[in-house]
């Protein structure tokens, strides 16, 4: 039989996965709001029309800021908690990354001076991967462990 045991630092793992990513929705979330009322884009519009709304490219580069994080963060958060088990410092710095990365991402995509090809990465987004990957590399190790201990 195989066990887990909870080391005595999981609780930034719970703070980095459970906390950090709700407190980033929401901050991102304002932006999206601050954009509906500057661009004028009315619910039930999750996006603005080209050719309807004057600005539509401009509101819609902040909401694709917004929801590419929420594309990423439940199976970022789930990862972090299971590779937490075994790697609770890596997740928790992890999750620093991913959380600052989210939010350069949009402050970098929502930015129309730059080209939308690359403007996501301009302002330092590529630390949000880091994160990323660490929880993917830190799940992988606790899932292989498992498997070894359970032969």
């Amino acid at each position: 039989m195989v066990s887990i045991t909870v080391p005595p630092e999981y609780g930034w793992v719970i703070l980095g996965a459970g906390i950090a990513p709700v407190i980033t929705s929401m901050y991102l979330s304002g932006f999206v709001m601050k954009a509906r009322k500057e661009f004028d884009v009315q619910y039930p519009n999750l996006y603005a029309v080209p050719k309807y709304h004057k600005n539509a490219d401009e509101f819609n580069r902040v909401q694709r800021g917004h929801q590419n994080y929420l594309e990423g963060s439940d199976s970022y958060a789930i990862m972090t908690l299971l590779g937490g088990l075994k790697h609770p410092i890596t997740c928790a710095v992890g999750s620093v990354c991913f959380c600052i990365g989210s939010v350069l991402y949009m402050k970098g995509y929502s930015d129309t001076n730059l080209d939308v090809k690359m403007a996501r990465y301009k302002k330092g987004a590529a630390i949000k991967w880091i994160g990323f990957f660490s929880s993917l590399i830190c799940t992988c190790s606790l899932g292989i462990s498992l498997i070894r201990e359970g032969f």
